[in-house]
C-alpha cells in the first residue's frame, strides 16, 4: 500500500516501504522543505526524474505507478545528499543553458541562467555579422574567430558555436579537469569540430602563440572575446549558499580579495588579441560594475562601452569594442 506518514526520519535504506510516485515526491519534498533546502519541489521533481530516466509529464502522469525499491532507496539517497549541501545538478550531472542540456561535475562551476545574457550581447553586438549568410547579396559571411576565457562547462563556447555556425571558437581554462568537461559538452551538442580547447591561464597561451591553426586567421584578429570570469570576493566566502561556498570549483569562483582583480589584466589581454572593431564582453558580479567599468574606460582604445542589466536589474554584462 502507498505509505502516506511522512514524518519517519529520512532514510536511504533500498528496503524501504513501498512508495508509489506520488508519495515518494511528497516524502522527498517534505524532508528538504524541513531541511530549508532552496526550490526544494523543483529538487525532489529533477532526483526522481533522473532517478527513473524518466521526463517530468511521465512523472505527472502516472502518480500511482510504483517504485522498485532499489531505485526508491537510490531516490532517498540523493535527497539525503542534497539535504547536505550537494547542489542538484552535480547529483544528475546536467544543466540547461541556452536551450541545451550540458554535463556538469564538481570539476566545473554550474551555469546560471544569468549568464545567458552574454550570449544575447554578442549576438546584439554583432548584429548582421551574426548571421551566416550575407543579407545584401546572399554570400556566406566572413567566418567568425571568438574566445571564451574561463569555459569552464563550455556553456559560452558551446551555446555560441550553436548560434553562429560560421564561427570558431577557442575555449581557454587553467583547469585540465574542466575542459574535458567541456570538451564532452562539445561533442553532445554536436559543435566539437569548431570550438578548440587550450589550457592556459586566461589568455596567455593565445598571446604567446602568433598562429592558432592552418584554418584560422592570426590570434591578433578574433572578432570576439568573452568571458565570465571570477569576481566572488574573498572576503565574501562566508556569505555564499552553502551549496555554492563547499562545492563548486573556487577557482572558477574567487577572483581576489575584492572581487574585481582579475578583470583589469582580462581586458588588457583582449586588447592585444582583438581585431579593431572587436568586441570584448564580459559577465559582471554584484557590485563589479563601478570597478570594472572604470578599467575599461582608463584604457586606451576602447568605444561603445555599455552595461546590460539581468532581469533582477543587476548590471550584468559589459561590452565595449576595440577602436577602429
Amino acid at each position: 500500500m502507498r505509505q502516506e506518514n511522512f514524518s519517519r526520519p529520512p532514510a536511504s535504506d533500498p528496503a524501504l516501504p513501498g512508495f508509489d510516485i506520488r508519495a515518494a515526491l511528497k516524502e522527498a519534498m517534505a524532508r528538504l522543505r524541513a531541511s530549508e533546502v532552496p526550490s526544494h519541489t523543483f529538487a525532489a521533481e529533477l532526483l526522481l526524474i533522473h532517478t527513473l530516466g524518466r521526463d517530468r509529464t511521465w512523472i505527472y502522469t502516472h502518480p500511482e505507478e510504483m517504485v522498485e525499491p532499489v531505485a526508491l532507496g537510490s531516490y532517498f539517497s540523493l535527497v539525503a545528499r542534497r539535504i547536505a549541501g550537494e547542489p542538484t545538478q552535480y547529483l544528475t550531472g546536467k544543466q540547461e543553458f541556452w536551450g541545451l542540456e550540458f554535463e556538469v561535475t564538481p570539476a566545473v562551476l554550474i551555469p546560471r541562467p544569468e549568464t545567458e545574457h552574454l550570449v544575447e550581447v554578442v549576438l546584439e553586438r554583432l548584429g548582421p555579422r551574426g548571421i551566416k549568410i550575407r543579407l545584401d547579396n546572399g554570400a556566406p559571411s566572413p567566418r567568425l574567430q571568438i574566445a571564451d576565457v574561463g569555459t569552464g562547462s563550455g556553456c559560452l563556447a558551446v551555446g555560441l558555436a550553436h548560434e553562429l555556425p560560421h564561427g570558431d571558437v577557442f575555449a581557454t581554462d587553467i583547469s585540465g579537469a574542466a575542459l574535458e568537461v567541456a570538451k564532452r559538452n562539445a561533442q553532445r551538442n554536436h559543435v566539437a569540430e569548431r570550438v578548440h580547447f587550450i589550457q592556459t591561464n586566461m589568455l596567455d597561451a593565445l598571446i604567446a602563440q602568433p598562429q592558432l591553426g592552418a584554418n584560422c586567421r592570426r590570434a591578433a584578429l578574433f572578432d570576439v572575446i568573452v568571458s565570465n570570469p571570477p569576481y566572488v570576493a574573498l572576503e565574501d566566502a562566508a556569505t555564499l549558499p552553502r551549496e555554492v561556498r563547499e562545492h563548486e570549483p573556487h577557482a572558477a569562483l574567487f577572483g581576489g580579495r575584492t572581487g574585481p582583480e582579475m578583470y583589469g589584466r582580462l581586458i588588457a589581454q583582449a586588447g592585444a588579441l582583438l581585431r579593431e572593431g572587436g568586441i570584448l564582453l564580459l559577465e559582471l558580479g554584484y557590485n563589479c560594475a563601478d570597478p570594472v567599468l572604470r578599467i575599461v574606460r582608463e584604457a586606451p582604445g576602447w568605444v561603445n562601452i555599455s552595461v546590460t542589466n539581468d532581469l533582477a536589474g543587476i548590471p550584468r554584462v559589459l561590452a565595449a569594442e576595440k577602436r577602429l
